[in-house]
């Protein structure tokens, strides 16, 4: 099937109940607060369907006219800006993990949890928060992968030091002690106007 063809079935299947294509309305992009702290000021990227503070997103585009995007993009609370058929949703896994859902796929493991996510627009920063499980927001929790490389197209990058949790006392985190994460505020940013990416891979 040419992605033409593709393309033109994504309005489609954003009509489908209980499709998970996103809306371009409400679209934000997040930055980590928390002063004094090495995580504060870092933007929030999707990368190997976890989320990360600092680095980059990883994203892939196959149609002309639709960019890959270094940047993340959040829409409707709890999805990724993109076009790709069934669009890809964002949950917090069994171990407390933020992640999200493969592209042309709406698996996630059992015990996941889907939400509550609310964005609450504001006049300079609004924000985005996870209520889901008992916890309080987010945390960075210090990566035991943080001098490996991420690819991106045909060039490597510093792999991101940290990886976003959901605030959970029982979170399974890298280092194997949540004492270790930082907690932060999820300021979001609005990004209304920019052009979707295709998916985050």
């Amino acid at each position: 099937m040419k992605f033409s063809a593709l393309l033109a079935l994504a309005p489609l299947v954003a009509a489908i109940p209980g499709s998970k294509q996103a809306s371009s309305d409400a679209s934000f992009s997040v930055m980590s607060a928390r002063s004094a702290s090495p995580v504060h000021l870092l933007p929030l990227n999707a990368a190997g369907s976890y989320f990360w503070l600092g680095g980059n997103a990883q994203t892939y585009s196959p149609v002309e006219g639709i960019p890959e995007s270094n940047q993340t993009v959040i829409t409707a609370g709890h999805y990724l800006d993109v076009v790709v058929p069934g669009g890809q949703a964002i949950y917090v896994d069994p171990k407390g993990a933020l992640r999200f859902t493969t592209p042309h796929s709406a698996y996630e493991p059992a015990g996941s949890s889907d939400g509550p996510f609310a964005y609450t627009p504001g006049t300079s920063f609004g924000h985005w928060s996870y209520t889901g499980q008992g916890a309080s927001g987010f945390m960075a929790c210090p990566s035991s992968n943080s001098t490996a490389t991420v690819r991106r197209g045909r060039r490597a990058a510093a792999a991101p030091k940290y990886q976003v949790f959901a605030a959970l006392k029982n979170a399974t985190v890298p280092s194997g002690n949540v004492a270790d994460c930082i907690g932060f505020d999820a300021l979001a940013i609005a990004a209304n106007g920019t052009t979707p990416t295709w998916e985050y891979i």
